[in-house]
């Protein structure tokens, strides 16, 4: 090991040059491992938000969301209807899997002296309890007056089960408070208010059918067929119906955010690929400088081989003191940006409470992060080391 003591030697005695050859890989190790770390911490907060929500297929008008975009938006704007007679249709289609038709309506909240804007959701008073969990309070009874507040309404506003709310001039008592549901791909009623279709109907007479229709599969063998059912019998002559199953979404929603990772994997790539060329420049100059050191030990019997081992281990000794502290700055500062990332993600919701940030594959971008830095700087010193290995004694010590 003779050339190993050789190699860290002169390494030391070159601190400043050694020092800034491994701050690069630092830098570098550093950078793939946080940013792979943020990316995996997002797919793991979207995973979070996106509410597990079977196996369902999602029915809205063709003009009203063109196909894409999550239910139960507030901002949507939707224009087109489902009439009453294609939800009988879609119901015939679904072949005895339960259907559930929404209406929605934006209104003005007022609580207290507190005001704002709600989204109004209508259901069936049966099909309430078969969607929606409660966090407090009661469902609502046939015929209430009754409301259910969404979880993030209700935080805002400080509501309870029993609290008065209302909804434009109508007063209403809240029944009971929902479960947080996250971006769900059929109904999202966190921050909503959810009462009796009938209810919803007199509350909104100028309202008329559907905005979407929600059909829960209870074979998932099923999925494929009831959507060609409904498609058959909907879209037959014209494209009146867009049909999304969430399985479908869920696949686009991990491709955008696979994408995403990366996207910043690379960014970091490219960090280290930058410092992999300072240590080619640093290895090429010490090559330079040291060429009557070569020539020494070539006189004296050193084989090629062992000249080029010798720049390799210095190499490798940048690349493993780099790698071991961005490794270790990557625990803490991985850790540190993802909360910092699900910060700026999740501002003003309550969707972050509970999140896990680290796993196991936040651990395995670090530990992968560290072996390519290391290899990265070997193969970085391939070259220099060859090129001193190639030199005859004579010529080395010429200079």
């Amino acid at each position: 090991m003779i050339f190993f003591s050789f190699a860290t030697r002169n390494l030391r005695r070159h601190t400043v040059r050694s020092f800034l050859a491994t701050l690069g890989i630092v830098i570098g190790v550093f950078a793939i491992a946080s940013l792979g770390v943020m990316g995996n911490s997002i797919n793991l907060l979207a995973a979070g938000l996106i509410a597990d929500v079977g196996d369902t297929v999602v029915i809205t008008p063709h003009t009203a969301l063109g196909g894409e975009g999550f239910i139960g938006d507030p901002r949507t704007v939707v224009a087109a209807t489902i009439s009453g007679a294609d939800v009988d249709r879609i119901e015939r289609a679904a072949g005895g899997n339960p259907v559930v038709a929404v209406v929605e309506e934006a209104a003005d909240l007022r609580v207290g002296d507190e005001g704002g804007y709600a989204q109004v959701i209508g259901l069936a008073n049966d099909d309430i309890p078969d969607l929606l969990d409660l966090s407090e309070g009661n469902y609502l009874r046939p015929g209430s007056p009754a409301a259910l507040v969404g979880s993030i309404l209700a935080d805002e506003y400080g509501i309870r089960a029993g609290s008065r709310i209302a909804l434009g001039a109508e007063e209403m008592r809240v029944a009971g408070v929902l479960e947080e549901r996250g971006f769900a791909f059929d109904i999202n009623p966190d921050y909503a208010v959810v009462i009796e279709r009938d209810r919803f109907r007199e509350r909104f007479p100028e309202k008329e059918g559907y905005d979407y229709v929600v059909i829960t599969v209870a074979d998932p063998d099923e999925m494929e067929g009831v959507k060609a059912a409904v498609e058959n019998l909907m879209n037959r002559r014209e494209e009146t119906v867009d049909i999304t199953d969430s399985r479908e979404s869920l696949n686009q929603v991990n491709e955008i955010y696979d994408a995403m990772g990366w996207f910043l994997l690379g960014i970091g790539a490219v960090s280290l690929f930058i410092a992999a060329v300072s240590i080619l420049n640093v290895m090429i100059i010490s090559v330079t400088e040291r060429r009557h050191e070569i020539g020494v030990m070539r006189s004296i019997g050193a084989l090629r081989g062992e000249v080029m081992r010798m720049f390799l281990y210095e190499a490798l000794v940048l690349g493993l003191v780099g790698s071991l502290i961005g490794g270790a700055l990557s625990f803490v500062g991985g850790y540190i940006i993802s909360l910092a990332a699900i910060e700026v993600f999740t501002a003003g919701t309550t969707f972050a409470e509970g999140a896990t940030v680290f796993d196991p594959l936040s651990v395995a971008y670090i530990l992968g992060a560290m072996l390519f830095g290391v290899v990265t700087s070997v193969a970085a010193g391939v070259y220099p080391a060859w090129q001193a290995a190639q030199m005859t004694p004579i010529e080395a010590l010429r200079g």
